[in-house]
C-alpha cells in the first residue's frame, strides 16, 4: 500500500474517462492504492441518495481498491490533529498517517493544515 485515495477521488474516478487520475491510477501496482471505510461512507451515502456513481459501481469498485477499516490506530492520529467540526477530511487524514500513505485527493488546500501529511492531487497533468 501506498495511497489512500479520498472520496472526491473515488466519485472521479468511477465518473472520469481518459483523465490524468485514470492514467495515473493504471501506472499503480495493484496493491498500491486503498481507500478509508469513511471515503467510502462518504460515497455511498452520496449514492444510496442519488448522487453519482450508483451504489453498484462503488462496490464493483471496492472489489479492486480495498476498503481499509478505520481503527484504534487511525482513531488515535485523528485525536492528534487540529479540530475542524463536522469533517470527514479529518477522519481520512488521520487514517492515511497512521498508515503512513499519500493521501491522494482533489481537494488539496482542505488537508493543507495537517502536519506531517503527504498529499498528492492526480488530477493534474504530470
Amino acid at each position: 500500500m501506498k495511497y489512500l485515495l479520498d472520496a472526491n477521488v473515488v466519485i472521479l474516478a468511477l465518473n472520469a474517462t481518459g483523465s490524468a487520475l485514470k492514467a495515473r491510477m493504471a501506472a499503480c501496482d495493484e496493491d498500491d492504492m486503498v481507500t478509508s471505510s469513511i471515503a467510502f461512507a462518504e460515497v455511498a451515502h452520496g449514492s444510496v441518495h442519488g448522487q453519482p456513481p450508483p451504489f453498484e459501481r462503488l462496490e464493483q469498485f471496492a472489489q479492486g481498491v480495498p476498503v481499509l477499516d478505520f481503527d484504534h490506530h487511525a482513531a488515535r492520529a485523528y485525536a492528534t490533529l487540529p479540530f475542524r467540526r463536522a469533517s470527514y477530511n479529518r477522519l481520512i487524514a488521520a487514517h492515511a498517517l497512521s498508515r503512513g500513505l499519500i493521501l491522494v485527493t482533489n481537494n488539496v488546500d482542505h488537508f493543507a493544515d495537517v502536519p506531517g501529511l503527504r498529499v498528492e492531487n492526480w488530477t493534474l497533468p504530470l
